[in-house]
């Protein structure tokens, strides 16, 4: 199945790199663009996507009510928005995820995970740019500890190593980097520590960390 998405982004370029990098995959197809939020909308009712990727900072309608419109409670059906932005703000990126985004990607993320956070959204998951975990974990701190549903030896020892990196926001390349394996390794351990967890994302995985006092 092809996966077909929608672009919102103000900015000509930044649509012309995502159209490259998401169109040069086998199961993507880029069937629009739209240069602000209100066009966005229209387009989104016009052309039914599979995902939409939207900018925050849009002329007319900026990217968090575009979210709320094709994503959220109000939203008949929902539509899968994945939010992309170069502001990395916590007020963003909450309002983004309570207005029902299903992924908050940085810009300066790179190809990889632009291409993961669609697979995500697909697969119904939530992919979140690695270095928004840490203050997304401090929502949780500012929130008091959280309850874990899974406890401390749920996890061998291994993937308890690897879910602390993950609370510390680093990337999958990093993680690999620290502890001398390949970025993919690192990644098959994330995915195996969210299924046991439970948990739809890294942030999911960092709230385990804290709420079991794992941190470093």
């Amino acid at each position: 199945m092809t996966i077909r998405i929608l672009l919102a982004d103000d900015q000509e370029s930044v649509r012309i790199g995502f159209r490259l990098i998401l169109d040069s995959q086998p199961d993507m197809e880029v069937i629009g663009e739209a240069s602000d939020g209100l066009q966005a909308v229209e387009l989104a009712a016009a052309l039914n996507p599979d995902v939409v990727l939207a900018d925050i900072r849009m002329p007319r309608m900026d990217g968090l009510e575009v979210t709320r419109r094709l994503a959220g409670p109000g939203a008949e059906p929902p539509m899968r928005v994945v939010v992309v932005t170069t502001f990395e703000l916590d007020e963003y990126v909450h309002t983004a995820l309570r207005n029902g985004a299903c992924g908050f990607l940085l810009k300066r993320s790179g190809p990889t995970l632009l291409v993961e956070a669609v697979r995500a959204a697909m697969a119904g998951d939530t992919l979140i740019s690695p270095s928004l975990t840490v203050s997304l974990l401090q929502h949780h701190r500012d929130a008091g500890r959280p309850r874990t549903a899974q406890p401390v030896d749920a996890l061998t020892d291994r993937e308890t190593e690897i879910a602390r990196l993950v609370a510390k926001g680093m990337t999958n390349a990093e993680i690999g980097a620290e502890l001398f394996i390949s970025a993919g390794t690192a990644k098959t351990h994330v995915a195996n520590v969210q299924r046991k967890l439970d948990v739809r994302n890294r942030v999911g995985i960092a709230a385990w960390v804290w709420g079991n006092r794992l941190e470093e």
